[in-house]
């Protein structure tokens, strides 16, 4: 059960009520309900029962505004002083959305500046604290906040607004504070409660109409006024202004401009006049046209600007004034220019007649501003020459194209049967006025002259003189020739002989051809192969004639002996050569003239002379005989320190020669044991050469020093090494050691030892018994050293390869390995 308490702070009085007055409605589904009053902002919890956070808010949610949203410290530590303590305290309108803490009621998320969590808060303590309480009259930390699980029970602490839905004039955003709310207005508003409006100038356009809406007021914050112009008149400027919540207008008040149409130009030959009412060719403007003389006006007389800046009617234009179309006259010719266009106002044309033809009328007309021409039409009349009669014993017709006798009229003559024409056909009535050629007249018909055919006789008749109409002529042929045509020929009327002309021809014989490879040169007197013909023959070069070398053609129309032909020269038969091959190609038979015959070798052998050889037209071949001869290698030396055996089978060093290779005793072939010439010119295998065998590599003993003299190389085979020891020293083993063919040296190398001075020294004061001791001891010490020399370089022996690489056992020949040892 809630209490009521007294508090007076910073000039105003809170007072907590008794939960009496909402008992009735909160117990009805909640139970017992405490709250607190500020004013208008009112603070509740619940008196009875805990709830979830989601319970809680909707607890909040039906009886007042929603889950208390803190503000402010001051307000904390009212709630803190006001609120009765609760073990589990009291549920507050903040939780965690996604990864913020948000006001639930206000959607917005919770500041830096604003936040009040306990220390060590919020922890997320098993990652499921998402929703906030306050810690009321706790002894430590009271008033601040904790995060905690939304499903745990607690406390509703509510809160009713006191802003409400008509707050702020409606004009402003209500903002709660304790004890009050305060008014956050709106752009264009001010005052407690926004209800003043902020004021524009007064707008008053000139000569514009204008149209305004006023919302809140005349000329106020919202105020629109929309602005157009009459007809014929465009805005320059913004359509509509708005009063903004600076005070200023959106925009400058627009001006009203007459619409232009497009500049006018006077017409071409023409003038134009404009009146402007508004400016030059805008709205209201009229310009009237006119034309020169000689020209008319195409299109209205005037025009004016619409209010779509338009102009009415069509672009005007002076067209020339014209006159009827002239044309060329009959036979002649017309010249026009034209200033304006075709035959039109200032045109001039100019007339000329063709030859033949003289111009009636003036030779030029023009045409005037009237539409009408100078002068009279013009024409062209033919020219006249002298009347014509037909000839004696004859006839004339005409044909007039221009007039009887005159330009162009053409006359033809003609005699009658038995008469020739003599002089032109035809005569033509000139451009001078005169006739083409001379006066024509009609003689006897004659006939050409005839003539005895070639080889033949004529013998002729005559009625009317020589070869004219009515002769006649027969013709003959002398021997060996035929007549060809009539044998008698007629004079006509016409001047044509009867028949065809007449000729005698020489009997033929039959054609003859040049025999295959010959050649035929004929002589003929009378025609191709005809009578008293003769033909002679030849053979081309490597051929020879069988038969007559000339045929006659007789008067019989045959040829005198046999047909001739010719044959082939014959070469002797050829053979291929040893080691080698033949393939020949014959034309005119085996071994005849044309024949081609190729040569080749066998492999490892090459061709000495001709490798192609052909048949002569002297019947001899060209180039000598050719011979195959085994091909060469170069000739192989015996290797030095070694032997070489060769077999030739075709000659020294040549195709299928082989050398086998081998060495002196002390010494190792190097390369191929044989070799085989080859049929490339060149030997198998690797050039060969003679190698000493080498010994183990010699140092000098410890103490001492080493003199060789090597013959075949160092430490090879015959090479000899000299011993010596320093003063001092004796040499233990051979002086010399010599390279044998085994690839060893003939002894082990000597050692250097102490020379025994002392040991006689000792043995001088000593018994026999301490010299034969001294002696053994000395004796014992030589030998162990020796043994340890020899095992030493026996150890080292064993690890070379027990072949070298020439195959002979116990030779070794890694120098750079013995040397080291």
């Amino acid at each position: 059960m809630g209490t009521a308490e007294g508090l007076r702070s910073a000039g105003r009085t809170w007072t907590l009520g008794s939960c009496g007055t909402y008992l009735g409605i909160a117990a009805i589904t909640w139970g017992m309900v405490l709250w607190v009053e500020v004013d208008a902002w009112t603070y509740h919890y619940s008196d009875q029962g805990d709830y979830t956070w989601e319970q809680a808010r909707n607890f909040c949610q039906t009886f007042f505004t929603d889950l208390v949203a803190i503000q402010n410290q001051q307000e904390i530590e009212y709630l803190n002083k006001s609120l009765p303590y609760h073990g589990r305290y009291y549920w507050i309108g903040i939780r965690k959305l996604g990864s913020t803490w948000t006001w639930v009621g206000t959607q917005k998320a919770l500041s830096k500046e604003a936040e009040n969590w306990a220390e060590g808060e919020p922890n997320n303590r098993r990652s499921n604290q998402d929703c906030v309480e306050i810690y009321i009259q706790r002894p430590q930390q009271s008033g601040k906040w904790n995060d905690e699980p939304c499903n745990r029970k607690k406390k509703a602490l509510c809160y009713r607004a006191s802003c409400q839905p008509f707050s702020c004039s409606q004009r402003g955003e209500c903002v709660e504070t304790i004890g009050s709310y305060r008014c956050e207005c709106y752009p264009g508003f001010h005052g407690p409660e926004c209800a003043d409006v902020l004021q524009c100038a007064k707008l008053e356009p000139k000569g514009v109409p204008m149209n305004c809406s006023h919302p809140y007021g005349d000329f106020s914050y919202n105020s629109t006024c929309e602005f157009g112009c009459h007809k014929g008149f465009e805005r320059q400027g913004a359509g509509v202004l708005r009063c903004l919540p600076s005070q200023e207008w959106s925009a400058n008040i627009p001006t009203c401009t007459a619409v232009t149409c497009p500049v006018l130009r006077a017409p071409d030959q023409g003038e134009m006049n404009c009146s402007h009412l508004h400016g030059d060719f805008s709205f209201g403007s009229t310009c009237a046209f006119s034309c020169q003389k000689g020209f008319v006006l195409m299109g209205p007389e005037s025009r004016e600007c619409t209010a779509t800046g338009i102009w009415t009617g069509d672009a005007t234009r002076c067209e020339a004034t014209a006159c009827p179309v002239l044309s060329a006259p009959d036979q002649g010719e017309m010249n026009c220019s034209h200033l304006h266009g075709d035959f039109t106002f200032g045109s001039t044309c100019a007339f000329s007649c063709q030859k033949g033809f003289v111009l009636m009328g003036p030779e030029s007309r023009e045409c005037t501003a009237t539409g009408i021409w100078t002068g009279d039409a013009t024409r062209c009349e033919a020219i006249s020459c002298p009347v014509l009669s037909a000839p004696d014993q004859g006839e004339m017709h005409c044909s007039q194209i221009h007039g009887n006798f005159t330009y162009g009229s053409m006359c033809a003559f003609s005699c009658q049967t038995g008469f020739a024409l003599v002089g032109l056909q035809s005569r033509e009535c000139t451009a001078l006025g005169t006739w083409t050629g001379d006066t024509p007249h009609c003689e006897a018909v004659t006939c050409p002259v005839l003539r005895a055919p070639d080889q033949g006789e004529m013998n002729c008749s005559h009625l009317h003189g020589d070869f004219t109409f009515g002769s006649t002529c027969a013709f003959s042929c002398q021997k060996g020739f035929v007549l060809m045509g009539p044998e008698s020929r007629e004079c006509t009327a016409t001047g044509i002989w009867t028949g065809d002309a007449t000729r005698c021809e020489a009997i033929s014989c039959p054609v003859l051809s040049a025999p295959d490879q010959g050649e035929m040169r004929c002589s003929h007197l009378h025609g191709n192969f005809t009578y008293g013909s003769m033909c002679a023959f030849s053979c081309q070069t490597g051929f020879v004639l069988v038969g007559l070398q000339s045929r006659e053609c007789t008067a019989l129309g045959t040829w005198t002996g046999d047909t001739p032909h010719c044959e082939a020269i014959t070469c002797p038969v050829l053979r291929a050569p040893d080691q080698g091959e033949l393939n020949c190609s014959h034309l005119h038979g085996d071994f005849t003239f044309g024949s081609s015959c190729a040569f080749s070798c066998q492999t490892g052998f090459v061709l000495i002379g001709s490798d192609r050889r052909k048949c002569t037209a002297t019947e001899t071949w060209t180039g000598d005989a050719p011979r195959c001869e085994a091909i060469k290698c170069s000739a192989l030396t015996t290797p030095k320190m070694g032997q070489a055996t060769c077999f030739h089978l075709h000659g020294d060093f040549t195709f299928g020669s082989t050398c086998a290779f081998s060495c002196q005793v002390g010494f190792v072939l190097m390369g191929s044991e044989s070799r085989e010439c080859t049929a490339l010119g060149t030997w198998t295998g690797n050039p060969t050469h003679c190698k000493a065998i080498s010994c183990p590599v010699l140092s000098p003993p410890s103490r001492g020093q080493l003199s060789c003299s090597q013959l075949h190389g160092n430490f090879t085979y015959n090479s000899t090494c000299t011993f010596s020891c320093e003063e001092g020293f004796v040499r233990m083993g051979a002086e010399m050691l010599q390279c044998e063919a085994t690839g060893n040296w003939t002894r082990d190398p000597p050692v250097c030892a102490e020379d025994g001075a002392f040991l006689k020294q000792v043995l001088a004061y000593s018994s026999s018994s301490a010299l034969a001791v001294a002696g053994l001891v000395l004796s014992g010490g030589l030998i162990a050293l020796l043994a340890k020399r020899l095992s030493d370089r026996e150890e080292k022996r064993k690890l070379l390869k027990p072949t070298s690489d020439l195959g002979a056992p116990g030779t070794f020949t890694n120098a750079a390995y013995d040397a080291n040892l």
